[in-house]
């Protein structure tokens, strides 16, 4: 057995309360959680007042630091996954835009040789593909041309080539042969609705079916009205997980806590959406095909006023959310670590700190900044000393 790493001196959010306890790690996991643990032969930790929180996990990034996951290399997503753990990411899911069918495969391949790989910071936990089933009026940043009709045996011809890791997949349930696609998929990944036109007795349909999340909510979809709830009423009716992108342009402050308030804090996950100009001044870059224009932190398809992903990060959601609903950590922190390994079925492994669970934690100031990001017990971030 390896060198005991205890951390001590702070707050730990760890059963979705913030307790001030401490938590001993062995060989990568979580030891023991509790107070007056001994010290012997451990690498001391002191937390010095600071939140100690599991791991950020992003279920839907398309890239950041000047990588697009669409055309990342090994070197690319070592890149990324530094990156991501300088704003408190542990662990993400690399979203593969809308593309062609070997563009897809030649992402898949770089994807899974890095998930075989040693990260030097966040570890990507597997695939999720939005697309190519979705629908031509709610695109946004997916090529028409590559939109297609639902089909199994694509995905699957995806899924065995990535060895069982695409984790998580965006539909549009009104897209022809999409329902009869989730109900023959239930099972093999997550589902979400997105990019969608689907009416409220569809979007209810693929819910049974077995979808049980919805893609950026809100956004690209049908919204509700008082006589078509569309896909925004049958999500906000049924227990199924909702992503939102708290950066303040997605989502206005109100709909996040309109959103809080009708699906409770289990049911919201925050995700960032971002593209490779996350962490980099505006200018121009690529969102997989398209080109984007990042103008005041805004990214959009150049020449119109889409919308392509966002800018934001975790470490700044986590913020965003505080002020926008005037909580503190231990009601937000939970829409940032445990919602998200719930989702994509992590939670064995991450998302709480308790006994057994992988040792990926962010550690935390009052402000919510992010001061270290530890994986598997070994520190893998620490921010400049101020």
């Amino acid at each position: 057995m390896g060198q005991g790493i205890l951390f001590a001196g702070g707050r730990v959010f760890t059963g979705g309360r913030l307790v001030p306890c401490e938590v001993l790690v062995r060989d990568g996991r979580i030891a023991a959680v509790g107070t007056d643990l001994e010290r012997t032969g451990c690498q001391v930790v002191e937390l010095e007042g600071n939140i100690l929180s599991p791991g950020f996990l992003d279920v839907h990034t398309h890239g950041g630091a000047g990588v697009d996951i669409n055309a990342a290399g090994q070197a690319d997503l070592e890149k990324l996954s530094a990156f991501f753990a300088s704003q408190g990411v542990t662990g993400f899911l690399a979203s593969i835009l809308t593309d062609t069918v070997e563009a897809t495969e030649r992402a898949i391949d770089h994807v899974c040789a890095f998930m075989d790989g040693p990260a030097p910071g966040a570890r990507c936990l597997g695939i999720h593909l939005e697309g190519p089933f979705l629908c031509l009026k709610y695109k946004g940043a997916m090529p028409p041309e590559l939109l297609r009709e639902g089909d199994a045996g694509l995905f699957l011809r995806y899924q065995e080539r990535a060895g069982g890791r695409v984790r998580y997949m965006t539909v549009a349930p009104e897209v022809k042969g999409v329902p009869e696609m989730i109900s023959q998929l239930r099972g093999a990944c997550v589902l979400a609705m997105g990019h969608t036109d689907a009416d409220y007795e569809t979007a209810i349909d693929a819910i049974e079916r077995g979808v049980t999340a919805c893609t950026h909510t809100f956004n690209v979809m049908s919204l509700f009205h008082q006589h078509r709830p569309a896909v925004m009423g049958a999500v906000l009716e049924k227990p199924v997980y909702c992503e939102a992108i708290c950066d303040g342009r997605h989502l206005h402050p109100g709909t996040v806590r309109m959103l809080l308030s009708c699906k409770g804090w289990d049911k919201v996950v925050a995700i960032t959406d971002s593209m490779q100009a996350a962490g980099l001044p505006d200018g121009e870059y690529m969102l997989g095909i398209n080109p984007v224009t990042v103008t005041d932190g805004d990214a959009k398809i150049s020449g119109t006023d889409i919308r392509a992903g966002s800018t934001l990060t975790l470490a700044q959601a986590v913020k965003n959310l505080s002020r926008f609903t005037g909580e503190g950590p231990e009601k937000v922190l939970g829409l940032l670590t445990t919602n998200p390994a719930r989702l994509i079925g992590e939670d064995h492994r991450r998302g709480d700190i308790a006994v057994g669970k992988d040792a990926d934690f962010v550690v935390l100031s009052s402000g919510l900044d992010v001061i270290e990001t530890w994986s598997a017990g070994k520190k893998v971030y620490a921010a400049a000393h101020q």
